[in-house]
């Protein structure tokens, strides 16, 4: 007899109560080792969590909406006899018929409406597409669509102990809406805002009962940041168009990016790293793992993550991080460094542990590691978080500079160019010499513009003679 057994969550790193926004399987259905029986979504990530081992599912013991931590109960399968028999394709549960599409009265774009709930209230659904739908006559005057007043906007609206109790789904369905999450109040564990909370807060102001939004915190010093309405343009007037979603991971990173660029003073410093016996041991040693058939491929970002690691350990006011009241510094005695590594879906940011204490080759191995679970959708947030510093390479792409944005908690970032052949003069001649741009954004809150100067100035150093990490 077939023994049922339970179906719980992993390790899911340092995260609890992550909500689940997708059901995988119903009851009844056949499940393969390692398919996916639900779908949870952190601040930073979307994670499945897999079936332990084959067989049937007998019962489901979480719905929509529900919190999972790790070692929480999924489901009960009836575990199969021997070979796993084929899974067959499983829907989610309670699949909703698609609704019209409507404008949203933000862009006047035309977007799906987002289910409420597993059992939608239509009265609810018809009022949603009343806030949502453009006024009647439609048009494309300018001075008869209503206009929007400024958002008052200030920048300890987005520190993270002034941000809305909500997932990422619930924040997008607010956004769809035109709600304000600060003005709803959760009905949920610990506060936590839900979709029903937001659909409540609809139908209020609907019926008038909503008061008017109350103006964001101002800026320290400087007071509140009035914005103009996002602009509303009917591109199909000036040609053919096409609509299409952004994908889940730019959904949640686009938040993040917006607050980071808003929240963090950033300034960047540029410099350049002469490279060329660097690159010529990096294809020395490429050559040797290939003989050797180690299957590690050494790329130039494996010695980025070893120098960084030694400016970290040289510079600790960069391997830090600033609370909340930008008040206290927490400085980190471990050496943890994120990589971006560009996916069909996203940018993503693994990371990789104490890199001080590793070689170049393991190094490499285990962003090979990293980059492939990446692109097949695999990560977990225990493989993105605990970041100390991030390094974002555009090498293999091109540009000779950017800018790129700070991963708070972090307090600096570095970007690094396509490097070229530049003369270099030798005291005596010019002569040709590789050379990679380096990008280092900073907080400068925490870091002076000196400071990051020498910061680049050592890397810069490393990389020109890799023997300093030994020092």
């Amino acid at each position: 007899m077939a023994e049922i057994k339970e179906a719980r969550v992993p390790d899911i790193g340092d995260y609890s109560d992550v909500p689940v926004i997708e059901v995988l399987v119903a009851v009844g259905d056949t499940v393969a080792k390692d398919q996916g029986l639900v779908t949870l979504e952190s601040d930073k990530a979307t994670l499945e969590v897999p079936a332990p081992f084959a067989g049937v599912v007998k019962e489901l013991k979480v719905k929509l909406g529900d919190t999972l931590s790790e070692g929480s109960v999924v489901a009960l399968i009836e575990a199969a006899d021997g070979a796993a028999p084929a899974a067959k394709a499983a829907a989610p549960a309670k699949a909703e018929a698609p609704a019209a599409p409507v404008k949203t009265a933000e862009t006047g774009a035309k977007v799906e409406p987002v289910a409420v709930a597993a059992e939608p209230d239509k009265l609810a659904q018809r009022e949603i597409a009343q806030v949502q739908a453009p006024p009647a006559g439609g048009g494309s005057d300018p001075e008869a669509a209503p206009r929007t007043p400024p958002v008052e906007f200030g920048a300890a609206s987005v520190l993270p102990d002034q941000v809305p109790y909500a997932s990422p789904a619930v924040r997008l369905f607010a956004r769809e809406l035109g709600v304000d999450l600060a003005q709803v109040k959760g009905s949920e564990r610990g506060g936590r805002i839900s979709k029903e909370d937001v659909q409540r807060f609809v139908k209020a102001a609907l019926a008038g009962g909503v008061p008017a939004a109350a103006g964001a915190a101002p800026v320290a010093g400087g007071g509140g940041l009035n914005l103009l309405p996002w602009p509303k343009v009917d591109f199909s007037k000036f040609g053919e168009v096409e609509t299409q979603p952004l994908s889940r991971i730019k959904k949640i990173s686009g938040a993040n990016l917006a607050r980071n660029w808003a929240v963090i003073p950033h300034v960047t410093q540029f410099d350049q790293a002469d490279i060329t016996e660097l690159e010529a041991l990096r294809v020395q040693l490429n050559a040797e793992q290939e003989k050797a058939k180690s299957g590690v491929k050494l790329t130039m970002l494996a010695f980025l993550l070893k120098a960084s690691a030694a400016a970290l350990k040289q510079f600790p006011d960069f391997n830090a991080s600033l609370d909340a009241t930008g008040e206290n510094l927490t400085l980190k005695k471990y050496v943890h460094i994120g990589f971006a590594a560009d996916t069909p879906n996203g940018l993503v940011v693994p990371v990789i542990r104490d890199v001080d204490r590793k070689g170049v080759l393991q190094i490499a191995q285990e962003m090979g590691e990293l980059a492939k679970k990446a692109r097949d959708g695999k990560l977990g947030p225990a493989d993105m978080s605990g970041g100390c510093f991030s390094i974002s390479s555009l090498g293999g792409i091109g540009g000779t500079a950017f800018t790129p944005i700070i991963n708070a908690p972090e307090v600096a970032i570095l970007g690094v160019s396509k490097s070229s052949q530049q003369p270099v003069w030798d005291g005596k001649q010019f002569v040709p010499r590789l050379t990679l741009p380096l990008s280092l954004s900073y907080d400068h809150r925490v870091i002076d513009g000196a400071a990051a100067a020498r910061f680049t100035s050592y890397l810069a150093q490393v990389l020109a003679d890799m023997r300093r990490v030994l020092l």
